[in-house]
């Protein structure tokens, strides 16, 4: 049966976890760890395809187009290095991303003052009244995504998951 690793009922998600355990189910392997991993996998691809379908398809932005306007929109002009490392895309998506948000007007890249071989990237007026009109649209989406859970569970579920990327972020850290 086709995707039932990508999305479907409850049901399913649940019968595809017991076809890999009784596929691999010899192997010692951590069965919980796995869940969790895939089930974190697939939630951010459902709702990214659902964001970008739902929501930034109006304003023809890819998800890492919205994700750069949303950190200079937060934190203000960004280095190269460090805006692909906040959008979570390596330096050659982030050139292909900014080339089309400068073409519509939405961003400017310009040398550093102190230090020509780096590049900083603002966003342009015209980027900030896009990103200010789209979030509260974006923010909407997000909370009929996360309608399921009590307000209790989101915090629970955002707590968890800050958990995990610090502990990866760690072992990056430490070479591991």
């Amino acid at each position: 049966m086709p995707g039932r690793l990508a999305a479907g009922s409850a049901s399913d998600l649940v019968r595809a976890e017991r076809d890999i355990r009784s596929r691999i189910g010899e192997q010692h392997l951590d069965f919980a760890a796995m869940a969790a991993v895939s089930n974190i996998y697939r939630a951010a691809n459902v709702i990214r395809n659902h964001m970008e379908r739902n929501v930034l398809a109006d304003e023809d932005l890819s998800w890492a187009a919205f994700t750069v306007l949303f950190v200079l929109w937060i934190w203000g002009d960004q280095q190269t290095r460090h805006l692909a490392a906040e959008a979570g895309v390596t330096k050659g998506t982030l050139t292909g991303v900014l080339k089309t948000l400068e073409k519509r007007g939405l961003t400017r890249r310009r040398a550093h003052d102190e230090d020509g071989r780096l590049v900083l990237v603002s966003l342009e007026p015209k980027g900030l009244a896009v990103i200010e009109r789209l979030f509260p649209a974006f923010n909407m989406s997000e909370a009929q995504v996360s309608s399921a859970l009590t307000e209790r569970e989101k915090g629970q579920l955002a707590s968890l998951l800050r958990k995990i990327i610090r502990s990866v972020e760690e072992d990056q850290a430490d070479g591991t």
